[in-house]
């Protein structure tokens, strides 16, 4: 990710699994003097990293970091056995999709 998609990045983390205008993140995520001089900075950015599939977009054009399904956060596990603990330990996981580690979207 290069700078602009890192700076995005990290505003759309801080809210979770909401969806957010594309007018306040380039409004918000690169700072007043940034939104000032150039208001849609943050477009082509966003569009680029949906298309990766770094962000999801709803039919508003809201943004939001695109959860990992269930499926894929098993393959970031490390070990098998690791995965056991929990479950043997009587905790239970939630079925919810999550945010996964900021290094798994570097990947993509």
């Amino acid at each position: 990710m290069d700078a602009d998609e890192r700076e995005i990045f990290r505003f759309l983390k801080s809210w979770g699994s909401q969806f957010i205008a594309a007018r306040e993140i380039c409004r918000r995520a690169g700072g007043r003097r940034r939104a000032q001089e150039e208001p849609d900075w943050a477009m082509p950015t966003l569009l680029r990293m949906a298309g990766r599939g770094i962000l999801e977009s709803d039919a508003t054009g809201h943004f939001r970091i695109k959860p990992v399904s269930r499926k894929d956060r098993n393959k970031l596990l490390v070990e098998p056995d690791i995965a056991k603990i929990p479950e043997d330990s009587g905790v239970k996981a939630e079925d919810a999709d999550d945010i996964a580690p900021d290094e798994y979207y570097d990947q993509l």
